[in-house]
């Protein structure tokens, strides 16, 4: 609203000290991170009162690990901070004309309902099962059908491939038309004949640095460039189910979420940055994404609200995010990879979110197969998520590495090490060919 509210200022030929800042990605990104922070720390403690005023706590199952129990009646549903706190500054700071943040935005409300109705369900109904999975499956779906199929059709979410197509584009007349320094790009300012909208990604380790879904399509034609939209949403529906998913499973120690998606989020900010950026994105070889830098807007404010909320979900943590939470990060994290053409770096860049879906499926599908075959059933790790393997001694799994139990801060803190490792290696990966 701010961005706007000096947009209007400068076309009404109103100027005063400082007015041009609004045009710079990085003031507005800086400024969205702040905000944040603030915000997340002022709600944070007036809602943490407010959950507690109302018992609104966790219920604990005791599994057997250190600590657990302690934790028992600490509030719940604290991802109410993290959306506020995201929201505010995105919508003061952010273009929200530009498709890309309206998606964000739409992604952050829809799966923060999605996990508040599941936690409600848990704390208010007892409920220890929640919301069943097939609708939180079915809601995630229809998030990534909006969002696949908005990339596909909106005219605003173009994208210069590394190719011929963006040579004939100077950074000169880029920079004139956005009126800034930074070398950002609006594609309507640009030249719809530029740019294209097509199923183009970004894929590691090969000399493009490029992948197309239509290689994926055994069709020609118009039947076969429909039938690889069809691949490309789809691709779309499982990239942000699976990180949804994925940070909802990661949540499980104290800051541990929040954390690693601090660290995932920074990553894509910086993606998201070169990715809009001509001259970053022609020195680095990868597709020009007009647009895309507002995503770093948003995406500033994500690493902003989880820094302030880890001010109270640090252990011991004053407050759980729960799936209302946890649900809105990962499809965050997903849809924002998608939105910049980074989706195939996220095996890589939400390594701690994969291994720990991982290792739930391999305990599960090991279980079953040896109940079937041998009439009990075996286990891999002693315990998942991956997190909970070093928290508890189980002789019967096959894994019983590390020998000894590990305390739950210094799980967190490896885990978020690995992540920093990940993050780093993901952003090499646009070097290394």
């Amino acid at each position: 609203m701010l961005y706007h509210l000096f947009e209007y200022f400068n076309n009404s030929n109103i100027d005063f000290a400082g007015m041009g800042l609004m045009k710079y990605i990085s003031f507005r990104a800086v400024m969205a991170s702040v905000i944040a922070i603030i915000t997340s720390l002022l709600v944070g403690k007036k809602i943490i009162k407010m959950l507690q005023k109302k018992q609104i706590g966790e219920e604990i199952r005791d599994l057997g690990l250190e600590g657990q129990l302690q934790k028992k009646g600490t509030p719940t549903m604290g991802g109410i901070i993290i959306i506020i706190a995201i929201l505010v500054p995105a919508l003061l700071f952010g273009d929200l004309t530009n498709i890309y943040v309206q998606l964000l935005i739409i992604s952050t409300l829809w799966l923060g309902a999605l996990g508040f109705l599941d936690d409600y369900i848990k704390v208010f109904k007892k409920n220890k099962e929640g919301l069943s999975g097939k609708y939180k499956i079915l809601a995630q779906v229809g998030l990534g059908l909006i969002v696949g199929l908005s990339i596909c059709l909106c005219d605003d979410a173009k994208i210069y491939p590394n190719e011929t197509t963006r040579d004939s584009v100077q950074q000169s007349q880029i920079v004139e038309n956005q009126g800034n320094t930074e070398g950002i790009a609006i594609a309507s300012k640009v030249g719809s004949e530029n740019s294209t909208s097509n199923t183009k990604t970004t894929i590691p380790f090969v000399k493009s640095n490029e992948f197309d879904y239509k290689w994926l399509s055994p069709f020609k034609g118009r039947f076969g460039e429909i039938f690889t939209w069809i691949i490309y949403v789809l691709m779309v529906i499982f990239i942000i189910t699976a990180c949804s998913n994925g940070a909802n499973l990661t949540d499980g120690m104290d800051g541990l979420a929040a954390g690693v998606s601090a660290i995932i989020g920074t990553a894509i900010g910086i993606l998201a940055y070169v990715s809009g950026h001509f001259g970053y994105s022609d020195y680095l070889n990868i597709m020009f994404i007009p647009n895309s830098a507002e995503v770093v807007i948003f995406m500033a404010a994500f690493l902003g609200a989880l820094l302030g909320f880890l001010w109270y979900n640090s252990y011991p943590a004053q407050v759980f995010m729960g799936d209302t939470g946890s649900l809105a990060l990962g499809g965050i994290i997903g849809v924002a990879a998608v939105i910049i053409r980074k989706e195939l770096l996220l095996p890589i860049l939400c390594g701690i979110f994969f291994v720990e879906s991982l290792s739930v499926i391999i305990q599960r599908f090991y279980f079953k197969y040896t109940k079937k075959r041998y009439g009990v059933g075996k286990r891999v790790f002693r315990m998942t998520p991956l997190h909970h393997h070093y928290q508890k001694a189980n002789p019967d799994a096959i894994i019983q590495s590390p020998h000894t139990i590990l305390t739950e801060p210094k799980i967190v803190v490896r885990f978020m090490i690995v992540s920093m490792i990940l993050a780093v290696l993901s952003i090499v990966t646009l070097k290394i060919r």
